[in-house]
């Protein structure tokens, strides 16, 4: 029954991801990532996801560690799946020792979607508004299917 089996709360790893773009905030700096899918919050489209992101060149180098939650709003069978959410991030530098507001949490904006490339992975384009969106991330990158 797809019912049954969409339904409820399951957390542990489910995927992994891959993404690299860039850091509109400082003059197109590179920002490389990873995520951890951890699994569905009451339905397969709402997804609990952790991610780590990198900015460097052209400026300091900026760490961003996240919790977001994402809502699909598609279902995973789908060729295309967008999708957008919200989330924290700990946001911190090569400055940290200096600052006494280092590391900061930053509020997070997450919008895209995934394109089907293989049974198992899918190509994805996201906007990554961090910091009350004074941090602005555009990415590119492969990730695993989530929720299927």
């Amino acid at each position: 029954d797809v019912g049954a089996s969409d339904a409820g709360t399951r957390l542990g790893l489910d995927g992994f991801g891959v993404r690299g773009g860039l850091d509109f905030t400082h003059n197109g700096r590179l920002a490389v990532g990873a995520t951890l899918d951890l699994g569905q919050l009451f339905t397969s489209r709402l997804r609990l996801r952790a991610s780590a992101e990198l900015s460097v060149f052209n400026g300091p180098n900026v760490y961003v560690g996240s919790l977001e939650t994402l809502y699909y709003f598609t279902g995973p069978a789908e060729r295309t799946r967008p999708y957008a959410g919200l989330g924290l991030g700990l946001a911190g530098g090569a400055e940290c020792s200096a600052d006494p507001d280092c590391p900061d949490l930053w509020p997070n904006v997450v919008v895209g979607f995934e394109l089907r490339f293989r049974p198992t992975f899918n190509w994805l384009l996201e906007y990554h508004g961090m910091d009350l969106l004074r941090e602005n991330r555009i990415h590119v990158g492969l990730t695993t299917r989530a929720g299927g």
